[in-house]
């Protein structure tokens, strides 16, 4: 009996091997999926157990008048009344609205501003420029931390840096972190100060400007003004509108330095009780954890649908090198 050859690598001919079977096959992709799943079990334990199931709960903690105290198995159902109160029977749910929307408002567009303008001066040839970068993006390193929250009360307090600086022109100062008038501009001041993170976006889509463009308006006479606005700004757009959006959410919530300056009342006089600020007093320190939870999907859905308008309105504004529109 003539036995069958096929071909090896080097052209000669031998006896042929076992061709796999179907049921070989079909076992040998369910071991690669049985292994990419292991590999991505601590992601999904994460997932699962830090996120997903958390978020469940807090919905349905929304709906109940829990307050951390009670077991989860004695919490009574209240329905739409922890929502009814947030929305017709809390005054000062409104007032921190309010507050959280004056400081993002107000500290959002400061702050993209100063890094976009810092990032122009840095995108330059410049001897040490590169010492510069990192010491304008070390505030953004530190964060929200509570150290440097501290160390900001202290500077604008009565007696802080900033008055004594204001002394040397014989400008009296005011305890800024104590009035009620300027404790939220001291935070809107902090925030601007930390313009790091988006001055490096920016500085990253500044580079990728071909230089072309700049010197075909300069042959055509445009001046420093209308080379930014005719070609900077239309080939920054995306990078402007990631930025945009990033440092709005990062903006409302905004929490550390809040808790730090008012000792965690959003004092003085409520004028520094952010959004976040008054879900934690809600949550653990009045202990109305049911409460908190329907604040903190409210307050998911507010940010979900502000997100949703810059990306709806984006269009009209965001233009790509390659010719597409932001969709």
């Amino acid at each position: 009996m003539a036995l069958t050859t096929a071909p090896d690598q080097t052209g000669r001919t031998g006896p042929a091997g076992p061709r796999p079977t179907r049921r070989g096959a079909g076992r040998a992709r369910l071991g690669e999926g049985l292994a990419g799943y292991v590999f991505l079990s601590p992601w999904l334990i994460g997932l699962m157990g830090i996120t997903a199931v958390p978020m469940l709960l807090s919905l349905w903690l929304s709906f109940t008048d829990y307050d951390i105290l009670t077991p989860l198995s004695e919490v009574r159902w209240v329905g739409l009344a922890n929502y009814e109160r947030m929305f017709t029977g809390d005054p000062s749910y409104w007032h921190a609205v309010r507050v959280t929307l004056t400081f993002a408002l107000v500290a959002v567009p400061l702050k993209l501003a100063a890094a976009l303008g810092v990032a122009l001066l840095l995108n330059r040839a410049w001897r040490g420029v590169g010492l510069f970068r990192g010491l304008f993006y070390l505030p953004s390193l530190l964060g929200g931390s509570v150290a440097l929250a501290i160390v900001w009360v202290n500077m604008f307090n009565r007696d802080g840096a900033f008055n004594s600086f204001l002394a040397l022109f014989g400008i009296e100062g005011l305890p800024w972190v104590s009035d009620p008038d300027w404790a939220l501009e001291t935070l809107m001041v902090l925030a601007v100060w930390q313009f790091g993170a988006p001055m490096v976006i920016f500085l990253a889509g500044l580079k990728q400007i071909p230089t072309e463009l700049y010197e075909a308006a300069s042959v055509d006479g445009a001046g420093t003004w209308r080379r930014f606005r005719a070609v900077t700004l239309p080939m920054l757009s995306p990078v402007i509108f990631f930025n945009l959006v990033l440092e709005t959410i990062h903006g409302f919530q905004g929490f550390t330095a809040a808790f730090v300056l008012s000792n965690g009342t959003g004092g003085p006089v409520d004028s520094t009780l952010m959004y976040t600020l008054k879900l934690y007093i809600s949550g653990f320190t009045d202990l109305e954890m049911g409460y908190a939870s329907a604040m903190a999907w409210v307050f998911l859905v507010a940010i979900a649908l502000i997100t949703a308008v810059f990306f709806s309105t984006g269009r009209f504004w965001v233009h790509y090198s390659d010719g597409e529109e932001d969709r």
